[in-house]
């Protein structure tokens, strides 16, 4: 349905300005222009997500790729010129030094033997080793974390040589535990608190006000029902248009949809803004009861699309992204990425010319490892992306 067509379920304020809105009419504008923004918010993510999935596979995969390239270019450059009468102690120790920062970046990513075998040739120890003794590091810290955290035992044979088997011990122990303490109140006598007056006509008043929010949606859906059933129809150009709109009318109902059904009842002209003003408080209540839970289910599908996203970007949980900011960043990175290329490629036809590679040798320093550089490999081995997709 196009904007244009769209009718906009709100109660109005009486003409002559004298007659303010109840307290339950408040809210139900309230709540209709919230799932509004919500819904509008939620097609704005739908549609950039194919969009940005198509750019990040389509042009900024390749691009990497093509840069990933590139650097082990650089890396066998360096190994070539290794060994030259030109280059002497002090650049032999710079392009040791280059030569292995580029390929412990570059084996994750290209999981390619000669990359590796590059790396080995240069380094003190072999890339095998040195990952294996980093994963058991994090993998003795994660379990010291999780026995912490979750307060349970994993004891002393269990595997840690990967997140999933230390995940998997994790919720095999603690299962265990769960079956243990739920046994462990079974076998014990359980004392059953009686409710009390107060409790028990709450619960029935709730499961009241769910019986009769939940009506207040049929009653809106079988009136919707009985006007544009197609089957009554004998127009056959009448009847596609009542298909169509049965079709957006069951949807609605699926999901319960209340804004959505109430809009074609405007749409169809079966209420106008008068009947909802002249509705009953006790009514827009039960109204307002299903919108609350419509916006709730709303913003936890927003919620868990932007958390994704931030995941990915390596924002913080608290950081504000939109689609547009999603796409503007995604299309920032590609043309970073891009000129990374471009002046790799050029560098690349420079130190070509080996006087070239050892002016510019002169000038570079060995950067010095701090404490926090040490964590850092020891998590992520050294090898950070060079953007967040």
């Amino acid at each position: 349905m196009t904007q244009s067509k769209r009718k906009i379920v709100r109660i109005a304020s009486k003409a002559d300005g004298k007659t303010t809105l109840s307290a339950a009419q408040k809210q139900f504008n309230s709540l209709t222009k919230k799932i509004d923004r919500q819904k509008k918010l939620l097609l704005e993510w739908k549609e950039a997500i194919p969009l940005y999935h198509q750019i990040v596979e389509q042009e900024y995969d390749p691009a990497v790729e093509i840069l990933y390239n590139q650097k082990f270019e650089w890396a066998k450059l360096l190994d070539q010129s290794y060994d030259k009468p030109l280059f002497k102690k002090t650049d032999k120790l710079k392009i040791n030094h280059l030569i292995c920062e580029a390929c412990e970046q570059l084996i994750p990513e290209l999981n390619n033997d000669e990359v590796k075998a590059l790396f080995n040739k240069y380094s003190d120890e072999d890339y095998d080793t040195i990952n294996q003794e980093a994963e058991a590091a994090v993998g003795e810290l994660m379990k010291s974390i999780a026995e912490g955290l979750f307060n349970v035992d994993l004891g002393d044979d269990v595997d840690v040589s990967s997140p999933e088997k230390l995940h998997a011990h994790l919720q095999e122990k603690l299962q265990a535990q769960a079956e243990a303490q739920l046994k462990e109140q079974s076998d014990a006598p359980v004392k059953q608190r009686k409710k009390t007056k107060k409790q028990l006509e709450k619960e029935a008043r709730q499961r009241e006000e769910e019986a009769l929010a939940s009506k207040s949606v049929q009653e809106v859906y079988r009136k919707l029902v009985a006007t544009l059933h197609p089957d009554r129809e004998p127009d056959e150009q009448e009847r596609a248009r009542k298909t169509e709109l049965m079709q957006r009318v069951n949807t609605a109902y699926g999901k319960k949809d209340l804004l959505q059904l109430l809009e074609l009842q405007l749409e169809i002209e079966q209420i106008d803004p008068a009947h909802l003003s002249q509705m009953a408080d006790s009514r827009l209540k039960h109204f307002n009861k299903i919108l609350r839970e419509q916006s709730s289910e709303l913003d936890q599908e927003i919620h868990q699309i932007e958390e994704m996203f931030k995941l990915q970007s390596n924002l913080p949980f608290y950081a504000y992204l939109t689609p547009r900011q999603l796409i503007t960043s995604l299309k920032r990175d590609l043309k970073s990425v891009q000129a990374d290329i471009d002046g790799m490629r050029k560098e690349l036809e420079t130190f070509q010319n080996p006087a070239e590679l050892k002016a510019w040798l002169k000038s570079y320093k060995i950067p010095k490892k701090s404490d926090l550089d040490d964590f850092d490999d020891l998590f992520f081995g050294g090898m950070m992306p060079f953007d967040f997709k």
